[in-house]
């Protein structure tokens, strides 16, 4: 997947680097989106995208918005983010996008009118036809919608996406995976994400406090502004390479003093106890973070890509008055998913 950021497509030459040349797409169909978490709904618009690019012999692209339009106007306040940026081009690409191009949302962008945004896709872009959700809006005070692309000269696919949840019709969306992420029914948001949620990231230093308290843990870097679930959670971990491809026993392989850790549900991966919110026992800056506790695994993790794969819920975050008291909490919560995990098949 080619992935390009929407400034260095539209930019004039004269504004280009030296020795760089503009950018010319092939002509392609084309939806958008912020497409977080990629969930079956995206799928489905993805799947369409590729059927009419395939009939019609075009290429197929998504455009989506970073930040997140909300996380322009309102980051305070914003919704928690699925995916970041290096996981939705993960998925993207895994769903068969040839073209990825990054809008980025800012005050210039936001101030398009809706002609000179779809002067845009038509013109800069070679958008021949787009796949959109039936309620999508667009340029300055979202004053454009389908029917004005159809009206502009281009073909507009509008898809409608539900789902069977229990024998009912459930209409799939990004918030309604946070909102089950949130409660801790990783069950549901699965099947509203047609695969188990996973976070992936760098390993950060940290404060070092786990090691203390005889819980090391690996720090990972969240890239959002704050992550969709929070609380205690059996996981288990795999280490990627710069592709994003699993490296075989990476983990493993980073081992010391036969410590080994304990392996996990999927090929390659060690089991993990994680923690993920503002850690409200600890006196420190309240930020949010993930940290995995690997049981009987000693290692160097630092600046491995990992993927953290969500497999059960605990219980939410908990406040512990002092760090011995935490250090019991963590140990309490340790043996309960220890337990948990050899109760799984193997």
């Amino acid at each position: 997947m080619n992935t390009y950021f929407l400034e260095q497509l539209i930019a004039s030459p004269s504004a280009l680097p030296a020795n760089t040349s503009p950018i010319d797409l092939a002509p392609c169909v084309l939806t958008i989106g912020n497409f977080d978490g990629v969930h079956l709904g995206h799928q489905a618009m993805l799947a369409q995208v590729r059927e009419i690019a395939q009939a019609q012999n075009f290429g197929s692209a998504v455009m989506i918005f970073e930040p997140q339009p909300r996380e322009f106007f309102a980051p305070d306040t914003a919704p928690a983010r699925l995916t970041n940026l290096a996981e939705k081009q993960a998925l993207l690409a895994e769903y068969g996008v040839e073209t990825l191009i990054v809008a980025g949302f800012d005050a210039d962008f936001r101030s398009l009118s809706a002609k000179a945004f779809v002067d845009i896709l038509a013109l800069r872009l070679n958008v021949k036809a787009l796949v959109l959700g039936d309620d999508f809006k667009f340029g300055h005070d979202r004053t454009g919608d389908s029917q004005f692309l159809r009206d502009y000269g281009l073909d507009v696919t509008n898809l409608h996406t539900v789902t069977d949840v229990s024998e009912k019709a459930v209409r799939i969306s990004s918030t309604r995976v946070r909102d089950l992420l949130l409660a801790g029914d990783l069950d549901a948001a699965n099947a509203l994400l047609g695969r188990d949620y996973a976070i992936t990231g760098l390993v950060v230093g940290g404060d070092k406090i786990g090691r203390t308290m005889d819980f090391p843990t690996a720090n990972i870097d969240l890239k959002r502004l704050k992550p969709a679930l929070h609380g205690i959670f059996a996981v288990d971990v795999v280490s990627l390479d710069d592709d994003g491809n699993v490296i075989a026993n990476g983990l493993t392989a980073q081992a010391t003093d036969g410590k080994t850790g304990v392996a996990g549900l999927r090929p390659h991966s060690l089991f993990g106890t994680a923690s993920i919110g503002i850690r409200p026992s600890i006196d420190k800056e309240h930020n949010w973070r993930l940290e995995v506790h690997f049981p009987e695994l000693q290692a160097d993790l630092y600046d491995l890509t990992l993927q953290v794969r969500f497999l059960h819920y605990l219980h939410g975050e908990r406040h512990y008055d002092g760090l011995e008291a935490l250090k019991v909490g963590i140990h309490n919560d340790v043996k309960a998913l220890l337990e948990w995990r050899d109760e799984q098949p193997n």
